[in-house]
């Protein structure tokens, strides 16, 4: 259980280091991407490893990723739009 918390910490953190470096327009502070991925990713695994059981660390890693995902995409902010068109008065 020990190695799965650390293993999807691990992942969680790269996924949003990764997504902070490809994204960082579109994403809030560094440091609440970095969060989000690993309190994300932890939860993932919680509730992996729960449904599942003990014996399923790929599937949980799997399921940390997953959350972690799902998290980080609600951080997102739209895109800006370069030209606003102006309705006619």
């Amino acid at each position: 259980m020990i190695l799965e918390a650390l293993g999807s910490t691990l992942l969680g953190l790269a996924l949003a280091w990764a997504s902070s470096r490809r994204l960082p327009d579109r994403l809030p502070s560094r440091a609440l991407v970095l969060a989000t991925g690993v309190c994300g990713a932890l939860f993932g695994a919680f509730v992996t490893h729960t449904a599942l059981g003990a014996g399923h660390a790929a599937a949980t890693l799997v399921g940390a990723v997953v959350v972690a995902a799902a998290l980080l995409s609600l951080l997102l902010r739209p895109r800006r739009r370069l030209h606003r068109r102006q309705l006619p008065a």
